[in-house]
């Protein structure tokens, strides 16, 4: 989230609430609260890794973009974390409704006054 221009565009402010509540001091937090109860009342975490952060990792510590992925998984599901998931999954799916999205679009367009064209982006941050 520090890389995130504020521009809120993209993003209601409820959605922008959620997204103040996805940060390191929130995330020890609730681990540290998790450590402290029983395993029934723990929050599930999740952390979403983008693969462009890979490389960082892999040159830093002198390993191999797969390695550094798989050490750090395992580094934060040794903090506690449940679950890590590779954001390219999601970005395949964007990818695949923008692609929906166009073609219904471009069906339309001669029924549809606004039908085109159909603008879209990614977060600069």
């Amino acid at each position: 989230l520090s890389d995130c221009l504020a521009c809120d565009s993209c993003m209601t402010s409820e959605e922008g609430a959620r997204v103040f509540q996805q940060n390191q001091e929130e995330l020890f937090h609730v681990l540290n609260l998790n450590k402290k109860c029983d395993t029934s009342k723990h929050k599930v975490l999740a952390v979403s890794i983008c693969p462009q952060s890979l490389p960082y990792f892999a040159a830093k510590f002198d390993l191999s973009v797969n390695d550094a992925a798989r050490r750090l998984c395992g580094f934060l599901k040794s903090l506690g974390v449940h679950y890590v998931f590779d954001t390219t999954i999601a970005a395949d799916f964007s990818i695949l409704e923008s692609q929906r999205e166009f073609v219904q679009r471009y069906q339309q367009r001669n029924q549809e006054e606004h039908a085109l064209p159909m603008f879209a982006s990614t977060c600069p941050g």
